[in-house]
């Protein structure tokens, strides 16, 4: 889909809000309802499902009623938020023209208040040339469901991490500004990709420079794992210097695979140099340094400055605490200072879950929220029929929980009533109705808390109910036994079922009458306060 900014300058804060609550409640939802869109952006009076058409026809949401109706964000709708939010940080201040695009990213020149041209890379994962993002990336973790949107965030926020520490230790690759979600903000270099040229002034120079950075990049602990003349950029100011771009897919030496990728981007430089640019290394006889950059002592020096490691503080793949511990044991018996490992291993740790904090947080936040919003309107709802139903749902509790009682003594072989016939009233309802008589004492109480003749009623239905639960506790201890000779013990189990589901309705049904009773008798009251009220102002 195209990238039209023209549209972006006539949004509203209000359809911008309904955008980023259709964003929030695509966190637990792959279609976001319309009722929860209108509950996250807390517009009044429909305001909601007029954005939602706007942004319709705009293509930045896209609507489905196949399983349920609701609203999904789109690419585009995803490249605007993203824009938005670097655009209220003062990094941009305006978009123009596409000037790279890849298998999983598309690079835009974007301009600053003060002038300055730089790059905004949006990352595009999902797409049909590049869909085994599970197999051929760490971004998902253990997750087992995800979206591409959620995956390009994953991604430039990776790239992110990387550039901005890579550029810190003195590698040449462009400055990170910025980033938000799935866009990642950074300079703009005068050069291009190597794989581009056909000729070079120094080939020597440049193979060698190769080597050397795939060399530093393994001794700081990472592999590129995409080493090759597409992601190596050769400046056009002379000198053919090299930078390097595309880090989502770096990982640890400590990988399982780390060796066969390092390899690999290592044959890719030279098979370049060989075909391409008509260089062979092995037939340089002035070629001073090493053909080939050893893995292993790249390694063993990973290994000497682990607390320099870069995988280390960015948590790369492949590297885990467990593997910085035992390097940390390494070290404390070779040196002989054990509380060094010890420090060296909690800064190590700190410094990781930080990051993984960093990366959570920001998405809680988010759905947090969303959450709110949620909260807030069953809140209400259950204010509005706390008055009119809260004991009538105590009552109905009291039923179930008798009921289940029941059911667990019956199935087990227990009599309700006791093993002689009436016996004490108080101790069967002791045994049998232990957890309902709670609830229901509690609903009396409550009765009578509040007055009235409601209350009074709600009385009488409850005795009434418990006198009918006695009666049918004490016929099912005697038509049991019949249908248990007769039938068997299945039969005396559906007869129970039967039974129970049908004192569990007359108990409902008890139980609404005297919530019913109790409304007609407050309504009532209110009546007769408003008439009292008439006649004293007149």
């Amino acid at each position: 889909m195209k990238l039209d900014v023209n549209v972006l300058r006539y949004l509203s804060r209000e359809e911008f809000r309904v955008l980023t609550a259709v964003e929030m409640g695509q966190k637990n939802h792959e279609l976001v309802p319309v009722q929860l869109v209108d509950s996250i952006s807390g517009l009044k009076h429909g305001g909601a499902f007029r954005c939602l058409k706007t942004l319709l026809r705009h293509k930045l949401v896209h609507h489905e009623a196949s399983k349920y109706d609701g609203y999904r964000l789109t690419t585009l709708g995803y490249d605007f938020l993203a824009i938005r939010a670097l655009t209220a940080r003062g990094h941009i201040s305006s978009v123009g023209r596409q000037i790279g695009v890849g298998k999983e990213s598309d690079i835009f020149e974007v301009l600053t208040d003060e002038g300055e041209v730089l790059a905004l890379k949006l990352h595009r994962l999902g797409r049909t040339s590049f869909r085994a993002v599970k197999s051929k990336r760490d971004y998902l973790g253990k997750r087992s469901s995800f979206s591409w949107l959620y995956l390009s965030r994953l991604a430039a926020l990776k790239e992110y991490a990387f550039m901005k520490a890579l550029g810190e230790h003195g590698f040449p690759v462009p400055r990170a500004v910025d980033h938000n979600r799935h866009a990642v903000l950074m300079s703009m270099l005068d050069a291009a990709p190597l794989v581009q040229l056909r000729h070079l002034d120094r080939p020597r120079a440049a193979y060698a420079t190769c080597m050397a950075l795939l060399y530093r990049l393994a001794a700081k602990g990472l592999v590129h794992c995409d080493f090759n003349e597409f992601n190596l950029m050769v400046s056009r100011a002379g000198g053919e210097g090299l930078t390097v771009i595309d880090f989502p897919q770096m990982v640890s030496v400590g990988h399982a695979n780390a060796r066969e990728l390092f390899e690999r981007d290592v044959d890719c430089i030279v098979r370049f140099f060989t075909k391409k640019i008509g260089y062979v290394p092995q037939e340089d006889e002035e070629f001073d340094g090493p053909l080939r950059p050893s893995f292993e002592a790249a390694l063993a020096e990973a290994s000497a400055a682990a607390g320099d490691a870069l995988d280390v503080a960015l948590a790369a793949s492949g590297f885990k605490r467990q593997h910085q511990a035992a390097l940390e044991a390494a070290f404390a018996e070779q040196e002989g200072s054990g509380s060094d490992g010890d420090e060296g291993e909690g800064e190590g740790g700190s410094g990781s879950g930080e990051g993984e904090e960093g990366e959570s947080g920001g998405e809680e936040e988010e759905g947090g929220e969303g959450s709110s919003g949620e909260g807030e309107g069953e809140g209400e709802e259950e204010e509005e029929e706390g008055e009119a139903g809260g004991s009538g749902r105590e009552e109905a509790a009291g039923a179930d929980g008798a009921s289940l009682s029941l059911a667990a003594l019956r199935l087990s072989g227990a009599g309700v009533g006791g093993g002689d016939g009436d016996g004490d009233g108080a101790a069967s309802r002791g045994s049998s109705f232990g957890p309902a008589g709670s609830v229901d004492g509690s609903g009396d109480e409550g009765s009578s808390g509040s007055g009235g003749s409601g209350g009074e009623g709600e009385g009488a239905a409850g005795a009434r109910s418990r006198g009918a639960q006695r009666k049918v506790g004490a016929r099912r201890a005697d038509g049991g036994k019949d249908a248990a000779a007769a039938e068997g013990g299945d039969g005396a189990a559906r007869a129970v079922q039967q039974r129970l589901v049908q004192q569990r309705r007359k108990a409902e049904r008890v139980a609404g009458m005297a919530r019913a009773s109790r409304n007609s008798s407050k309504l009532k009251d209110k009546k007769a306060k408003k008439a009292a009220a008439a006649v004293a102002e007149w």
